[in-house]
């Protein structure tokens, strides 16, 4: 019985992993721990457009703090927004449950450790800028990483509105030909839109709305959440890289002794 439940739990997991997949490329990119001033960015933009939504209930302010060089001061009065939290609580906001159901059709996950799953902070990086216009989903975009996606572009007044690359192909017949008209001798098109999308804030019609941020400003603000929310995935990391380099050291250095040891302890068995 013990093995079957087992056997089920991770059937289910599989089949919620193959799920999330894209067929989208993500765009890579190197999160850095040491760059302070791209943490520091990542949480006041998470904090001010994402938090409303997303807690991150198993991180502490206190410690964030203390992580990323923010002052506890600065901490409580630009980045907690709730007057009756103090700097030890746990990161979480006061959205409803309930009420998020209502709006959304499922409640926002905790971001936490969202860094850990589906394509790590790459999934983020990419997931952040490939919005786009799509007049049949309930908020008017979709999203190329996460089709259908239930979630409107918080980050559409900094960054803009962006639409999918339409053009004109010819038609394939059923033989695999291209379709042409007999009396014009011309080929027969039809609208496709691919998985490119137009350049963010920018179209030669003006037909979609500009954002706050060019392009590349866009990609460093998508950039530092990602690194911030890598960070929230696992703390200790930042610390662990650290250690580690002392304990390899210690290693290299007591390798020295244990052979010197070593080949005194030869001297005497062969005497």
């Amino acid at each position: 019985m013990l093995r079957t439940a087992i056997f089920l739990c991770f059937a289910l997991l599989g089949a919620n992993v193959h799920a999330a997949e894209s067929t989208y490329p993500l765009d890579p990119m190197k999160p850095n721990l040491d760059d302070k001033a791209s943490l520091q960015r990542g949480m006041r933009n998470f904090m001010n457009y994402c938090f409303g939504c997303h807690s991150l209930k198993y991180q502490r302010y206190k410690r964030t703090a203390e992580d990323i060089g923010i002052p506890e001061s600065l901490m409580l009065d630009h980045l907690v927004f709730d007057p009756n939290v103090r700097i030890g609580e746990l990161m979480q906001n006061s959205l409803d449950v309930s009420h998020a159901k209502n709006w959304f059709g499922a409640a926002p996950p905790d971001l936490t450790l969202v860094s850990n799953l589906r394509g790590g902070p790459d999934y983020i990086y990419t997931y952040l800028r490939t919005f786009y216009e799509d007049d049949t989903r309930p908020f008017g975009v979709n999203n190329l990483v996460f089709e259908n996606v239930a979630m409107p572009n918080v980050l559409e007044p900094v960054q803009g509105v962006q639409q999918k690359v339409c053009k004109d192909i010819p038609k394939i017949a059923e033989n695999g030909g291209e379709m042409m008209d007999p009396l014009s001798s011309e080929y027969i098109t039809e609208k496709v839109c691919g998985q490119e999308l137009i350049e963010r804030g920018y179209s030669p019609l003006e037909l979609v709305s500009k954002g706050e941020l060019s392009p590349k400003e866009f990609d460093q603000f998508a950039y530092d959440i990602a690194n911030f929310l890598y960070y929230t995935g696992e703390p200790a990391r930042m610390h662990r890289f650290r250690i580690g380099g002392f304990v390899l050291l210690f290693l290299a250095f007591f390798y020295v002794f244990t052979w010197l040891l070593g080949r005194e302890y030869e001297k005497e068995y062969h005497s």
